[in-house]
């Protein structure tokens, strides 16, 4: 009798690389499943109160099966199936192996995991659900991103999901942190059915030191459980699939999908609400360290570059996708990089494109020939939003801390569908403020169920769906981090140039690299800028090593008049959706809108 659990091993904490061997075991065999006799768990739910003995935590193998938590008033029975298995902490060789035996995907030529998500290849904006309760009903900023469920349907929700647990013949769990810097970071027991998304969230969060995991305090658990399927009726939902995040009890359900996004996201959601209260910006950014210890940290949603433009061989990666500003320092909330694969290029993204040939990397509906186990990077028959994920030190150049310095300077991306914005403007911190709270980009396809080309939208703050408090909270958080550190502000349009989506082409990477490098390193401070007449920010009229044209939009337009008709357009959706903030912000704000603002 074997019992899968495994503490890390002495020196495996978060730097220490899996190794790099090919698992052996067949893609295709079923196991001979591992055996133990009945397993009962105890997963405490805290009262939200902060205090150590509200923490959620799974009792050490020394107090099973007779441990009493008395302490914690809501308990969680979780029970292991009589004769399965529970795998603890496993390490990535490990798990990639059981994957393997299990059938739940198979490795490429170069032995990089690759799996299909199944009908969810994005996430599940519209399935996801806060509950509402006396703590959250003046906390949590309700609408579209955050909607609210009733402690009733949750409970049952809560029953359902440990019923479906109770039934498994495998479990898997990982004990990890969200958050680099230790004095912000939350525990996270994630609790999975299948193995490959142990490995992915293993792969994605802060792993724990061997010392760490031994005096581990989860504060949040997450089950995820892919095969349950909810019941709108008894679980106040819209459909089987479901995100719920209980804040005051400190629990995330996540069923219906196999996008392993999820998790990583529900994570960040959590880090969105609990570190504003600690005065830390939490923000939906990429992050990198120049030469001279100068940070910059690259604002936007999916599909804007984030990962792609931090990945920069001259400068030192801190993260591609969620941190914390900090009074000391810009952190890394997670521990790997999850990055679009569709089209990926050797050429323009080599160090992104070398992780796709190593065994730790996992590959979301990629296409990959079934008998050479050749991958095809530019085939989106599964999806558009084929993702990568792998850690972080994959990246050769990136930071052993995860850490960074406070920036000097703030990128916001978008990806501008309509192709009006320039590739490149100059902000005053009013107009930053003005940016952020717009967050406007185009919903690139993929990235949500349903999408599937570029659509306009405004997301506040860059990441409204994991923005569980009011934008002004962010807002006024960055702002004052803005004045502090006397911040250069920044916005690129990586998006369209030479007409909208479908007449223009895509803005060229090199372009935007060439901009940023400029803008980073310090040669735009002397340059001649023009005041934009839509937006009222200024844009540099050269740029050594760009072509002069592409700075100013409407000269690549082939019809100047239609250029006009649609900026004139895009402004008005601008202030259309800034409505909902005006009571929120003060003058200076109000003035950084696009000129005529208050024209009647």
């Amino acid at each position: 009798m074997i019992v899968e659990k495994k503490h890390r091993r002495k020196g495996a904490g978060r730097q220490a690389p899996p190794s790099d061997a090919p698992a052996a075991a067949s893609p295709v065999s079923q196991p001979d499943r591992l055996r133990r006799p009945k397993l009962r768990l105890k997963l405490p739910v805290g009262t939200g109160s902060g205090d150590a003995r509200s923490a959620c935590f799974l009792p050490t193998r020394s107090e099973r099966p007779h441990s009493k938590i008395t302490q914690i008033p809501a308990a969680l029975d979780i029970t292991v199936k009589s004769g399965g298995t529970l795998h603890e902490n496993l390490d990535t060789p490990e798990l990639v192996e059981i994957a393997l035996r299990r059938g739940e995907g198979r490795l490429s030529e170069h032995g990089a995991f690759v799996v299909e998500t199944g009908k969810h290849t994005g996430r599940s904006a519209q399935d996801k659900f806060i509950v509402r309760d006396e703590v959250t009903r003046d906390d949590v900023w309700w609408g579209a991103s955050n909607k609210p469920m009733s402690e009733e349907a949750f409970a049952n929700l809560r029953e359902d999901f440990l019923k479906h647990l109770a039934a498994l013949d495998d479990v898997f769990v990982q004990d990890l942190f969200g958050g680099s810097q230790p004095e912000f970071r939350v525990g996270v027991r994630v609790v999975t059915e299948l193995a490959w998304h142990s490995h992915f969230v293993r792969t994605m969060l802060v792993r724990p030191t061997a010392d760490e995991l031994t005096h581990f305090t989860a504060d949040y658990p997450i089950i995820d459980l892919p095969g349950f399927r909810a019941d709108p009726e008894r679980h106040g939902c819209r459909s089987e699939t479901i995100i719920a995040i209980d804040f005051t009890h400190r629990l995330i359900l996540i069923g219906g999908t196999g996008y392993a996004g999820e998790m990583k996201k529900a994570v960040f959601s959590v880090l969105n609400y609990v570190l504003p209260q600690k005065g830390v910006m939490p923000m939906h950014c990429s992050a990198n360290i120049g030469p001279d210890g100068d940070t910059a940290i690259f604002f936007g949603l999916s599909g804007t570059g984030k990962t792609t433009l931090s990945a920069d061989v001259s400068r030192t990666l801190i993260g591609d996708d969620e941190h914390g500003w900090s009074d000391s320092a810009v952190f890394n909330f997670e521990g790997g990089c999850y990055a679009k694969m569709i089209r990926l290029s050797a050429e323009a993204e080599p160090e992104i494109h070398a992780t796709t040939r190593r065994f730790g990397t996992i590959l979301e509906n990629v296409v990959m020939d079934p008998e050479t186990r050749a991958l095809d990077l530019d085939d989106a028959s599964l999806a558009e939003n084929s993702r990568g994920a792998y850690p972080i030190h994959f990246i050769p150049n990136a930071s052993a801390e995860n850490m960074g310095p406070v920036p000097k300077n703030i990128i916001m991306l978008t990806a501008d569908a309509f192709g009006v914005l320039p590739p490149i403007a100059k902000l005053t911190p009013e107009q930053a403020m003005y940016h952020f709270l717009s967050g406007y980009t185009a919903k690139v396809a993929g990235t949500e169920l349903g999408v599937t080309e570029p659509e306009a939208t405004f997301s506040t703050c860059f990441g409204a769906p994991f923005m569980p408090r009011h934008p002004s909270v962010y807002g006024n958080l960055l702002r004052k981090r803005i004045a502090a550190g006397n911040v250069d502000c920044w916005l690129v349009n990586t998006g369209w140039t030479g007409g909208q989506y479908g007449t223009g082409s895509r803005m060229p990477i090199k372009v935007t690299r060439a901009l940023l490098n400029a803008a980073l390193s310090g040669t735009l401070e002397g340059a001649q800028f023009r005041t934009d007449p839509n937006f009222g920010f200024v844009v540099p009229v050269a740029v050594e090593g760009v072509d002069s044209s592409i700075l100013d939009p409407r000269s690549t337009w082939a019809d100047g008049a239609a250029y006009d008709g649609t900026a004139r357009s895009l402004v008005d959706r601008f202030k259309r959706n800034f409505t909902q903030f005006v009571a929120h912000v003060d003058e200076s704000i109000r003035a950084a809108a696009p000129p005529g603002w208050f024209d009647a």
